[in-house]
């Protein structure tokens, strides 16, 4: 997605709140990563206290980096217009509000997922879900700013996939994170203590794990705009533009289709790859 940034006399991305977000998570991510060496405790599920902070901290600064990219695509009335502030702003403030308590608990070694242990942690939890539909609705928000102004620098593809990536796919990252979110875990079934996970992830591959599908949900928003990237580049002029855009709608069909099958199967109470 690099050719979606213009350049500018520093060769930078311009200024603005998504900018300033992707700094923030790129310092939340080197403040949780020594905590992985110099601070030994577990969770209940034998995952380290600053695993969670660091993989939110991690995948915040992918999403920062593509929202930033969007919006400095738009033309300048539309970047300093108010709905993208208000976008920005909720989005902002929920990322700021997760973070905050995603980190407080790993800091007292207590799990901030699927802690409903007190009525506070009941509470939190709670908002923290309401935190997340609010970025992604947000997020959807941008897509759609971006992709039907006409005056947006995206080519035909970049513009297709930003539309169907960010906003058509908050639909599946909705399904799957409201799926998710009202489990008691991240398992469909008891996942043993020596059972096989996915190297890094951490993903179990002994029963129905309901964060690949997740993932996929999530990360829709770059593969797609990259997948119009492609197509666009790999265009002759424009006598290709509609089947550029063709070609993005059925990559988007595609994944959205691997990512129902994968959560599926997870709710079936079946491993990702069956050993």
């Amino acid at each position: 997605m690099t050719a979606m940034i213009p350049a500018t006399r520093a060769g930078l991305l311009s200024p603005g709140p998504f900018v300033a977000m992707t700094g923030l998570s790129v310092a939340l991510t080197l403040l949780a990563l020594p905590g992985l060496w110099l601070d030994g405790r577990l969770l209940a599920d034998d995952a380290p206290v600053w695993a969670k902070p660091l993989k939110f901290s991690v995948s915040f600064v992918v999403l920062f980096v593509t929202l930033a990219m969007v919006a400095d695509r738009m033309p300048q009335p539309r970047r300093e217009g108010r709905a993208l502030r208000l976008c920005a702003s909720l989005i902002g403030a929920a990322f700021m509000a997760e973070l905050t308590y995603i980190f407080l608990q790993a800091g007292r070694a207590e799990a901030s997922h699927f802690n409903l242990s007190t009525p506070f942690h009941d509470l939190m939890y709670t908002l923290m879900g309401v935190g997340a539909v609010t970025i992604v609705l947000g997020v959807a928000a941008v897509g759609w700013l971006a992709a039907r102004d006409p005056a947006s620098r995206l080519a035909p593809g970049v513009r297709a996939g930003v539309f169907w990536g960010l906003s058509i796919g908050a639909l599946p990252v909705l399904i799957t994170a409201g799926y998710l979110g009202a489990q008691q875990g991240h398992h469909v079934g008891l996942h043993p203590a020596d059972g096989a996970t996915v190297p890094l992830f951490g993903w179990s591959l002994a029963v129905g794990d309901l964060r690949p599908a997740h993932f996929l949900a999530l990360h829709a928003m770059q593969v797609l705009p990259l997948a119009g990237l492609w197509f666009d580049r790999a265009g002759k002029g424009a006598a290709d533009e509609a089947a550029t855009v063709r070609r993005v709608r059925l990559v988007a069909l595609a994944w959205f289709a691997l990512t129902l099958a994968v959560f599926a199967q997870a709710v079936a109470g079946r491993p990702l790859l069956p050993l």
